[in-house]
């Protein structure tokens, strides 16, 4: 593993360059994590997700060389300050560097060169797809296809439905609509101009949610000519995973995609009625074996195509 540094703006940003055995050139993936103050890893101080990771180890075990980094104001790039003064394209400018880094790399094979998004991070994906046809793949997991605005009121719905039935009885007798209260929301920081605002007495990211709420990611989508493998889950209470079939029909390329039974955001499989309730336990078992398979096959093939390595 190396560690490296990349200035982005007037900050800079630490990631881990993970090699497979051999000699190079190797195929390479830059991994985007999702959204909040995730680490390289994709782990939250209060949730090790671990997501980024397990993709950079099973994509080395198939030759794959990865680069997963830091979010400014998360880990070693915390001294670029509060997380929540970046916003969505702050987010893409991130990843646009931390691209534009790999390339640099004599360890990389400038002909097999592939964007990997989780969930927020699949919003930077497809803006690098957009802008760099050359890519030989765009992997978007729990990526949505519809207007942010749209996404974060379909989000709470989901969320409401699956809280303890106590607690939704308790919120229909104060009368509490959850999706009212989150478009009222919404409008209120539409209204802001602050990078980080109080809300109901919290600290939060305004300028990523205004950026956020006007984004409509079939814009980028509908540029990417790179080959696209789309993977949701139908546990997914944070995407829906109906919009793959937004995703199909709109990217100007070849796409692959699947809805993945039973898996949740987090990229692991899970019985039953879908609850958030559940994620504590999911992050204690690995991202799911099937998804990691079909995700670096798919990679590997498409090296293959493009280089001639064998998966």
């Amino acid at each position: 593993m190396t560690t490296l540094h990349l200035t982005v703006g007037t900050d800079t940003l630490a990631g881990t360059l993970l090699l497979p055995p051999g000699p190079g050139p190797f195929p390479t993936a830059l991994l985007v994590p999702g959204s909040g103050p995730v680490d390289r890893d994709s782990s939250h101080p209060r949730m090790p997700l671990d997501v980024t990771r397990q993709i950079a180890e099973a994509l080395a075990a198939r030759g794959v060389a990865s680069f997963r980094y830091d979010k400014r104001g998360v880990g070693e790039s915390k001294a670029a300050g509060d997380w929540r003064r970046f916003g969505v394209h702050d987010r893409v400018a991130e990843a646009t560097e931390a691209l534009a880094a790999l390339r640099r790399r004599p360890e990389t094979d400038q002909s097999a060169v592939f964007v990997i998004g989780h969930s927020e991070g699949a919003i930077s994906a497809a803006a690098l797809g957009a802008a760099d046809p050359s890519l030989a793949g765009v992997v978007l997991l729990s990526a949505a296809a519809q207007p942010g605005a749209k996404v974060l009121v379909w989000q709470s719905a989901q969320v409401a439905g699956s809280l303890p039935k106590p607690i939704r009885l308790l919120l229909r007798l104060v009368r509490t609509d959850v999706t009212t209260r989150v478009r009222k929301n919404h409008e209120k920081l539409r209204s802001t101009t602050a990078d980080i605002v109080r809300m109901d007495g919290v600290k939060t990211n305004a300028k990523w949610f205004r950026e956020y709420l006007d984004l409509d990611p079939r814009d980028d989508l509908a540029r990417i000519t790179s080959p696209v493998l789309a993977i949701t889950g139908t546990k997914d209470l944070q995407v829906d995973w109906h919009d793959l079939e937004v995703i199909a029909r709109t990217v100007a390329g070849p796409v692959e995609t699947w809805a993945a039974p039973d898996l949740t955001h987090l990229l692991r499989r899970q019985p039953g009625e879908a609850s958030l309730r559940a994620y504590k336990t999911e992050v204690k078992r690995p991202v799911d074996p099937e998804l990691l398979a079909r995700m670096t096959t798919w990679v590997t093939d498409h090296a293959h195509t493009t280089t001639g390595v064998e998966g």
